[in-house]
C-alpha cells in the first residue's frame, strides 16, 4: 500500500510516498480502507522527534482516521464488511484500574494511534475490533476524521475536568484551532459564555458563528486578561481553556476570576510557564491538567455529532500525497477548523 512516512526525524521536508506494507489482521482485528485522516500537533511533534520518547521509524503518523472495514479477523463478531468506522485514537490495556473506570487516558500502557504506533497517512490500517466506532454517512469522511481527537479532548477539558457549567463564562484560546473550535461548540452545548481569543480578524469573526460571545485579537491585545476583565466586568473568567503554555499560560492565569479553574492540554509554543503563586493560592484559583479522555466520553460526543448538537469545522482537504503542504499549513497557523488528508 501507499504511505506517507518518514525515515528520520526532522522538518516537513522529511515526509516521503513510498510502499509500506499491508497491514495484517490478526484475530481480532479488522483492517479498514482508509478514507480520510485529519492533522494534529502530534503528528508534527512526532515528525521532529519528541525526547525521551521511542518511536520505531520508518514511522507513519496521523491520529484521526475515518474509513471502511475491508478485513475481518477469524474471532471478531458484531463487524460487517463495508461499515463506516472511526478509529479511537487513543487505546489503553484495557485491564488496568484507569481502563476498567473509563479512565484509559491515565492508563501506563496508553497510546495514540500515529504516536507509538503507525497510524492513518496510508491507505489501510488494522486495530483491534474494540477500537472501531461505527458512525452514518450524515457527514463526509473528511469531516467524521475530523471529530474524534479534539473533540474527546475538549469535552474531557470541559465537562470531566472543568466541570464547566451552565452561566458560567469560559475564556477559549486560539479559536482557529482544530481544539479551538470543538471547544467553542462544546462550551456552548453547555450553555456558557465563551471569550475566545485569535490572530486575525478573519478568525475572530468565523469564531463568532460558531456563538463566541466576545473575542480577542491576541496580537492586537498580547495582555489579552485586561480585556478579559473589562469584558467580564472587572470579575474574570470562571475557566480558561489552555493549550499553548508559555506567556499564554501566565495571563489565562490572570485572566481568571476568583475560585476560577485553569483546564490545559498541552504546550503548542512552551512547555513551561510562570505565574505568580500568591495570585493563584489568594484567590483560590485551581489548576487541572488534562490528557485525551475515555471511551465513553468519544461516545458520547460522536453521539453528539450524529445528533447535530455539535459539528466537526473543515478547514481543507489534500491528498494524502500532499501530507507535507498539509503539515506546513497546520505550521503556518493560517486555517480554521480541523485539515484533513483524503486517501
Amino acid at each position: 500500500m501507499k504511505a506517507i512516512l518518514f525515515e528520520e526525524f526532522g522538518g516537513p521536508e522529511k515526509l516521503k510516498e513510498k510502499e509500506f506494507a499491508d497491514p495484517k489482521c490478526g484475530p481480532h482485528d479488522v483492517v479498514v480502507k482508509i478514507e480520510a485522516c485529519a492533522l494534529n500537533h502530534l503528528d508534527i511533534w512526532v515528525r521532529q522527534g519528541i525526547p525521551g520518547v521511542k518511536i520505531e521509524i520508518p514511522h507513519v503518523g496521523g491520529s484521526d482516521i475515518c474509513g471502511e472495514i475491508i478485513e475481518i479477523g477469524k474471532q471478531v463478531k458484531g463487524r460487517r464488511s463495508g461499515e463506516r468506522v472511526v478509529v479511537s485514537p487513543g487505546i489503553g490495556c484495557r485491564v488496568c484500574e484507569y481502563c476498567l473506570a473509563g479512565k484509559e487516558s491515565l492508563c501506563d500502557q496508553y497510546d495514540i494511534v500515529g504516536f507509538r504506533r503507525n497510524g492513518g497517512y496510508a491507505e489501510k490500517i488494522a486495530v483491534d475490533e474494540r477500537d472501531v466506532i461505527p458512525v452514518s454517512e450524515r457527514y463526509s469522511a473528511s469531516e467524521w476524521a475530523a471529530v474524534p481527537l479534539v473533540f474527546l479532548t475538549a469535552w474531557h477539558m470541559l465537562a470531566t475536568r472543568a466541570r464547566l457549567q451552565a452561566g458560567e463564562t469560559v475564556l477559549i484560546q486560539a479559536a482557529g484551532s482544530g481544539i479551538g473550535t470543538a471547544a467553542i461548540q462544546i462550551a456552548k452545548y453547555l450553555g456558557a459564555n465563551v471569550i475566545t481569543t485569535a490572530g486575525s480578524p478573519e478568525k475572530l469573526q468565523k469564531a463568532k458563528g460558531l456563538g463566541v460571545s466576545h473575542s480577542i485579537n491576541y496580537r492586537e491585545n498580547p495582555y489579552f486578561s485586561k480585556a478579559v476583565l473589562e469584558i467580564t466586568g472587572g470579575r474574570g473568567a470562571d475557566v480558561v481553556f489552555e493549550h499553548i503554555g508559555g506567556e499564554v499560560f501566565s495571563e489565562s492565569v490572570a485572566a481568571l476570576a476568583k475560585e476560577g479553574r485553569i483546564v490545559f492540554c498541552g504546550a503548542t509554543t512552551s512547555e513551561t510557564a510562570s505565574f505568580v503563586l500568591r495570585q493563584a493560592y489568594l484567590r483560590h484559583l485551581t489548576f487541572h491538567g488534562s490528557f485525551m479522555g475515555g471511551r465513553g466520553e468519544l461516545l458520547h460526543v460522536l453521539q453528539l455529532v450524529e445528533d447535530k448538537k455539535i459539528k466537526p469545522v473543515l478547514d481543507s482537504v489534500f491528498p494524502l500525497s500532499q501530507a507535507r503542504q498539509a503539515q506546513e499549513k497546520m505550521l503556518s497557523r493560517d486555517f480554521f477548523g480541523k485539515i484533513v488528508l483524503k486517501v
